[in-house]
């Protein structure tokens, strides 16, 4: 391995371990529902869940762990549901800047707004804040020995990231957030 991409390996680590809510080890001793071999009930590809009129604050969608499973990929369930993490840089929703609403892949509540999108530099696309009050819900994360605020889809429950204090203005606030979490619609700027 050549020095350089060692290095960025290991500087990138902290962001992989800020953003992530997996437990350590937690692969080794136990496989995750969306690692298991065999075939997928899934889509192989994203289906978009927004849908009109967008539900309102306050609406809730529970379903069984089989209806999720039929509902994901295999890589959003591990993302919304087991509370994964995508690797750093790997969204193609970390450098799209168009305009547009960003909602939850599991669900189709809206979440962010482009206007709030920021570059972060950790990866993840990062927001100053969520779309509208009661979209996002807030848990305390004590997982890999530090304490974070997870956040998930207020509607589903869907694991979205973590928020930091480290933002910038108006809010200070960073809403690092899975782009496989996110169904984003270029060009909607309204709800």
């Amino acid at each position: 391995m050549h020095r350089r991409t060692f290095a960025l390996s290991l500087l990138a680590t902290p962001f992989a371990l800020a953003c992530s809510r997996a437990q350590p080890g937690a692969s080794s001793t136990r496989a995750s529902a969306s690692s298991q071999p065999g075939a997928w009930p899934g889509p192989s590809t994203p289906r978009s869940f927004v849908a009109e009129p967008v539900p309102p604050v306050g609406d809730r969608l529970v379903l069984s762990d089989d209806e999720w499973k039929r509902r994901l990929t295999r890589e959003q369930f591990h993302v919304l549901r087991e509370e994964g993490t995508e690797r750093a840089f790997t969204s193609p929703l970390h450098e799209d800047h168009r305009p547009g609403i960003f909602f939850c892949a599991g669900c189709g509540a809206p979440l962010f707004h482009s206007r709030d999108k920021f570059d972060s530099g950790t990866g993840w696309p990062s927001f100053t804040r969520p779309i509208e009050p009661g979209r996002i819900a807030e848990h305390v994360d004590d997982s890999f020995g530090m304490t974070r605020t997870e956040v998930e889809c207020a509607r589903c429950g869907g694991h979205q990231g973590h928020v930091f204090d480290d933002g910038p203005r108006p809010t200070g606030l960073r809403y690092c957030i899975n782009g496989l979490a996110l169904d984003f619609q270029a060009g909607r700027l309204q709800l």
